[in-house]
């Protein structure tokens, strides 16, 4: 099971491609604030609503200096349908490798419907302008973790 990140640890740097093929990479948004959430599924009832809200709050969270990237195991491909389909606004990436996912902690043993799985486990990491971890959320809800986000960073 990966380590989990904790406040004051440098993120894991990664470039993955976005739903367009292109290389998205921690790196390049050095000097702006970075929510990167990890889902399961592109296409999935959960990941979609998680990822509306994430669209549905994107002005907001971009006036207050945040950008977004949602990162699953899915292929670019996959990412295009889902962006496509739900007029998706936020910045998808694929990492199907899992080496992203296992960096941050959200890739491991989880419980799902009672039974323990291995699988993506719901997780936003916040990193600050530097690079450094600011907040980590595991075990998040798809449905009102966006609010909720808001309201911690205080937004």
């Amino acid at each position: 099971m990966s380590e989990r990140l904790t406040p004051g640890d440098t993120a894991p740097a990664f470039t993955l491609p976005d739903a367009d093929g292109n290389d998205v990479s921690l790196a390049s948004h050095k000097g702006r604030k970075v929510i990167v959430y990890f889902y399961p599924a592109a296409l999935t009832p959960g990941c979609t609503k998680q990822a509306c809200d994430f669209t549905d709050n994107l002005d907001v969270l971009a006036a207050a200096g945040y950008d977004v990237i949602g990162v699953s195991p899915d292929k670019p491909e996959k990412l295009a349908k889902f962006r496509e389909k739900e007029s998706l606004k936020v910045t998808l990436v694929g990492d199907p490798e899992k080496t992203t996912l296992e960096a941050y902690g959200a890739f491991g043993e989880k419980k799902l419907y009672g039974k323990t799985v291995t699988g993506v486990i719901r997780s936003t990491i916040v990193v600050d302008e530097d690079g450094k971890v600011e907040h980590a959320f595991y075990n998040v809800k798809a449905t009102g973790h966006v609010a909720k986000i808001i309201k911690d960073l205080k937004i």
